[in-house]
């Protein structure tokens, strides 16, 4: 098992999320459920996922409310033991802090990791810049938010993989989980300076990749998971 490894369960058909975790459970230590299986079928989805193998659930809604709303997500999250949770920075600190002394308010064995949402793959320079009105470099933006996160104590942040590298020197000690690899192969080759993308990741995200391979395990050699870093937080 590569327990850095995050399976996105990319559906909305319950019945399909329980067939892929029974069948790549042995190999990946989390699974990622967004809107598609949460907004179906509540929360109580965890239940069902936990009983076919998915010892953790990382619920992915990138909550963006005011902070009441978002500390009350928090709460009921908490309450059916998800691992962890993201949110958008962009929220704002107040936003954040309702969500961290929220969180902080859980048993620590039960207290969900907060991940922090910078910018959306979706959204690319231009946008960025001529409709959203953010100036300056994506790259930048991604990390002026990952920092605020870090400064009102989220456990960490996502990002893609070429921003790996510049996130790790921003946020320091924090979680890192690796979104947007591809079945190219191409987000573990070396970036500049021959250092390989994935370096200082916590976590990898993988989702179709993995889910449609015959052979999982051939999967995560193809990826070079060996490479990640950081510690794995249970």
């Amino acid at each position: 098992m590569v327990r850095q490894l995050i399976c996105a369960l990319d559906t909305d058909d319950l019945e399909e999320a329980l067939r892929i975790i029974r069948r790549v459970s042995a190999h990946v230590g989390a699974f990622k459920i967004g809107h598609g299986l949460a907004l179906p079928y509540g929360l109580e989805v965890v239940e069902r996922l936990r009983d076919a193998g998915a010892n953790r659930i990382f619920l992915d809604l990138k909550l963006h409310d005011a902070p009441d709303v978002v500390a009350a997500a928090v709460r009921e999250a908490a309450r059916w033991g998800v691992w962890m949770m993201t949110l958008h920075i962009s929220g704002g600190p107040a936003m954040i802090q309702a969500a961290v002394e929220e969180a902080n308010q859980v048993n620590i064995e039960r207290r969900p990791l907060l991940i922090g949402i910078s910018v959306l793959s979706s959204i690319d320079q231009r946008t960025l810049s001529n409709r959203l009105g953010i100036t300056g470099g994506l790259t930048d933006y991604v990390v002026r938010l990952s920092r605020l996160g870090m400064d009102y104590e989220l456990d960490g942040v996502t990002c893609p993989p070429a921003e790996v590298g510049v996130v790790r020197a921003a946020i320091g000690h924090g979680i890192i989980v690796c979104r947007g690899i591809r079945p190219t192969g191409d987000a573990v080759e070396a970036g500049e300076g021959g250092t390989p993308l994935l370096e200082g990741a916590n976590y990898i995200i993988l989702g179709r990749a993995l889910v449609d391979s015959p052979d999982p395990s051939a999967v995560l050699s193809s990826f070079g998971l060996g490479r990640l870093g950081g510690s794995v937080h249970a």
